[in-house]
């Protein structure tokens, strides 16, 4: 699986966690890396120690040529390269090649850094749309979850914890707090269905009162294989990335854009801001009184890694068995030296990846959609307010 997941690129920071002359240490997929930005801009992503007594580069000094170790000054290119060893002669161009560190391709786009750690050449970085549209506002928000990704994943093929975990068991939370919950959550699953797409799986629905014909069978919402999700509705759309970072941890980001009404334009962002999302009190109690804090306590509660031997699954799990059936067989074609689906090597097919999405749900007023917000993890967003006047009437 490991190598099925380095076939693809996966969102490593937000661009404004690194200016110019800023290092920073990730880990992806169990590697420890280090990402900086050169004072003219390049940026680099490298092995996090130093090749020559394995300090940490995140500490290092960061120029117009690369990040120097602080221990002896090693300095090493964003290609990996080592360009200096202070306390050597000048004279040993075989040592400086010996030295040279392991350097991955890093790419940003929309706001996000990407890096991809699998096999050259890479493929391109898909231009998915919201993070190539123009006249939106957006933001990015984040947290570092204590729990394997891949029970994250099989949230989003799981439709009918909606109406318990968003409905029943929010609505008793917000309750107990004086506070409504809209009653769209908690209506019955009557009918669920996935279907298998281009790029990864199509979700579909159909509740109480409704058909075919609603925007939640009709349109859907995607999965994009193998760890992304297309969120939202109408005037507001994100994507949630879930980011392996090692086998016990996974970082989420929930990258949002908001489109303005016919006839208004986003306001200019000089950047795009990154924010925390909460998911603990400070007594280390789940906070569940909004949706993403619900999916959190899920998530985090079947343990670092979930025990799969004790499931029972069920007829409404089928979303889980065909997306877990997915990630085998594209690991097989990876194993059989072929590319697995939804990698892009071709520009023509990379312009803009588009993903339709259903309407909006809250066309209802600025209250209501103060409400909803309330009600996600938007609520922690420093464009709260501007949000709201963007969308609201």
């Amino acid at each position: 699986m490991g190598e099925l997941l380095r076939r693809y690129w996966f969102p490593i920071a937000a661009s404004v966690e690194v200016p110019p002359g800023r290092a920073l240490a990730r880990r992806l997929l169990s590697q420890d890396l280090v990402l900086f930005r050169t004072t003219e801009g390049v940026l680099g992503l490298i092995d996090e120690h130093c090749t020559h007594r394995g300090v940490s580069l995140r500490c290092g000094h960061v120029d117009a040529q690369g990040v120097t170790c602080p221990y002896h000054g090693w300095k090493f290119d964003p290609a990996g390269r080592c360009l200096e060893m202070p306390a050597e002669p000048a004279s040993k161009p075989a040592l400086l090649a010996k030295a040279a560190t392991h350097a991955y391709p890093v790419k940003e786009l929309g706001g996000l850094i990407f890096g991809y750690l699998g096999p050259t050449p890479a493929p391109l970085l898909p231009r998915y749309d919201l993070l190539v549209v123009d006249n939106v506002l957006r933001d990015i928000g984040v947290a570092e979850l204590p729990c394997n990704w891949l029970q994250i994943m099989e949230n989003s093929v799981d439709p009918t914890h909606v109406e318990w975990l968003h409905g029943h068991h929010l609505a008793s939370v917000r309750g107990a707090k004086g506070q409504t919950t809209p009653k769209q959550y908690v209506k019955h699953h009557e009918r669920i269905g996935f279907d298998i797409s281009p790029h990864g799986i199509i979700k579909r629905r159909i509740v109480e009162g409704g058909n075919e014909s609603d925007d939640d069978w009709r349109i859907g919402h995607p999965l994009i294989f193998p760890c992304a999700l297309r969120v939202g509705t109408g005037n507001q759309h994100r994507f949630q990335f879930r980011v392996p970072v090692d086998d016990t941890h996974t970082r989420h980001y929930w990258y949002a854009c908001y489109l303005p009404p016919e006839g208004r334009s986003a306001p200019a962002q000089r950047q795009i801001p990154l924010y925390q999302v909460p998911w603990q009190d400070e007594n280390g109690e789940f906070i569940v009184d909004f949706v993403d804090g619900g999916d959190i306590m899920t998530w985090v509660t079947q343990g670092p890694i979930a025990d799969r031997t004790r499931e029972l699954l069920v007829s409404s799990d089928k979303g889980i068995v065909l997306y877990r059936r997915l990630l085998l067989e594209q690991a097989h074609r990876v194993a059989e030296g072929g590319d697995p689906m939804g990698v892009i090597r071709d520009e023509a097919d990379n312009t803009v990846i588009r993903f339709e999405q259903e309407h909006d749900k809250f066309r209802n007023g600025r209250q209501l959609l103060r409400e909803a917000i309330e009600m996600s993890h938007v609520r922690y967003s420093p464009l709260k307010e501007q949000i709201i006047e963007l969308l609201g009437p």
